[in-house]
């Protein structure tokens, strides 16, 4: 079997089965800003993707597809009730984003959890070359690094984190904190999406493991008795700009802008929300809000629409069937008591959307609102900026998103204060175009200074320092000192 300077592992494979009889063969190219942003170094190095098919129960040998050597990793039924929509999702999930819904913590999972990374790294450690470089992505996989350096001590290992990392006192929770950690700390780099984030893995590795930090490094003990220095630092992802920038310009997808605020009934502003159906998002709160500026009589049904595209999710978790059943009912209401023959107040569509509806979307919206409750980054709002090449719109942002670290010409907003937030949509509905065309040039500036290239970019260079940095050590101050600080 061959072997690859350059893995990724990463839940999921960056193909799809194609079961719709269509051209191109049995697979084809899942959409995603993390294949986009891996792509040109998988060519360049021949690389491996070391991931789960999507679907239970499916084994494949591993394939090439598209100049990617992909190794699919099988899971069974019950891996993916257990690991995926149990620990991942029922657990971790909850946890990291602030405990918005309850965690369950089921040790069944936290079995099925450790024996399918397990499985990960045995399969990335048989597929990467002598000296090689492997990048691990996300919270699926959190003990691959160790379990990965244990067999491999050979290779170079990094750790991207996309979604938020908690603060200590909830992070405590977990009765597998300690393992979580070590497994992480098994790579060389470990990135996450806010310097905040970092800061907080930093604390629960010094509360918890008593190891040594400084500024962005952590002195790891290894086996031999010696030990060496983990990277822990922000690198915050991003979109491929230059995409969403060409479908902008295209007159089809112009013409297709247009049409959709035709179909709504020309309303004077059209409100926009993007999101997976998911608590974490703060869907309630913007509706919330929404009805009542419409109840206030602050908004008018004829003069302003609220589109809220809600992309199906995790459908078999029963928080997200719950969650669903209570943002339809909401709409109904709204609707039911608001709308005239010739306008609705809340378009809503609980389905995906391929790349170039979304721009049109995003061209015929006046107002982006993301209003998440905690988001690691929210790529969406990177995407809306990208897609006004007419410097135009305005863009509500969250405080509670990693995209507000960047993204200061935003108006931002703390989702949980309702009349804050309805001040903010008044205000972004009523914004002069010269203020729009300011703010939105200074958003789109940072955006394509800072795009998915970028981001791949800075993490790789940091793996490669590591690698040629392998054994050495920082001095550090001691964990006791840290400690007084803190207290």
């Amino acid at each position: 079997m061959s072997t690859a300077d350059f893995v990724v592992v990463a839940n999921r494979l960056p193909v799809d089965r194609n079961t719709d009889g269509g051209d191109g063969g049995e697979w084809r190219r899942s959409p995603g800003g993390l294949v986009t942003a891996l792509e040109p170094v998988m060519r360049s190095t021949e690389g491996a993707w070391v991931g789960w098919p999507g679907k239970a129960d499916l084994e494949f040998e591993p394939f090439e597809f598209d100049g990617m050597h992909l190794v699919p990793v099988p899971l069974s039924a019950d891996d993916v009730a257990d690991y995926y929509e149990g620990f991942s999702n029922d657990t971790i999930w909850p946890l990291y984003h602030d405990v918005i819904a309850a965690p369950r913590y089921r040790r069944n999972w936290w079995e099925a959890y450790q024996r399918v990374n397990l499985r990960f790294a045995e399969a990335t450690a048989a597929i990467a070359a002598e000296g090689g470089t492997v990048w691990v992505q996300d919270y699926q996989l959190q003990l691959v690094p160790k379990l990965l350096r244990d067999m491999r001590p050979d290779l170079t290992i990094g750790y991207f984190h996309h979604i938020p990392f908690p603060a200590y006192g909830l992070y405590s929770q977990l009765p597998w904190r300690k393992q979580v950690l070590e497994g992480l700390l098994g790579a060389d780099v470990i990135g996450f999406q806010r310097v905040a984030d970092a800061g907080n893995f930093a604390r629960a590795v010094r509360r918890q493991l008593r190891y040594e930090t400084r500024a962005s490094g952590i002195r790891v003990p290894t086996s031999d008795g010696g030990h060496r220095t983990a990277l822990a630092k922000a690198f915050p992802i991003s979109i491929s700009t230059d995409d969403y920038i060409e479908l902008a310009q295209r007159p089809d997808i112009q013409a297709r802008a247009a049409e959709i605020r035709e179909d709504l009934g020309n309303p004077k502003k059209v409100l926009l929300g993007v999101d997976r159906l998911d608590y974490t998002k703060g869907i309630r709160h913007r509706l919330k809000a929404f009805g009542e500026l419409i109840e206030d009589g602050r908004l008018s049904v004829e003069d302003v629409t609220l589109v809220q595209v809600a992309s199906p999710s995790r459908e078999r978790v029963e928080s997200y069937v719950q969650l669903r059943d209570e943002i339809e009912l909401t709409v109904a209401r709204i609707n039911g008591d608001n709308d005239t023959w010739g306008h609705s107040a809340i378009r809503y569509m609980h389905q995906a959307f391929p790349r170039e509806e979304m721009v049109a979307l995003y061209l015929a919206a006046d107002v982006m609102l993301v209003t998440a409750l905690r988001d690691g980054m929210n790529l969406v709002a990177k995407e809306y900026v990208a897609s006004r090449v007419d410097n135009k719109g305005v863009l509500v942002l969250s405080e509670f998103a990693g995209a507000a670290d960047e993204l200061a010409s935003a108006v931002r907003i703390n989702p949980h204060d309702i009349d804050g937030l309805k001040d903010a949509i008044v205000r972004a509905v009523e914004m002069p175009t010269a203020e729009q065309g300011r703010r939105m040039r200074a958003l789109r500036k940072r955006v394509r200074e800072h795009d998915v290239d970028d981001w791949s970019r800075l993490f790789l260079d940091a793996l490669t320092a590591a690698a040629r940095g392998h054994g050495v050590t920082t001095r550090s101050v001691s964990t006791v000192d840290e400690e007084q600080r803190e207290a």
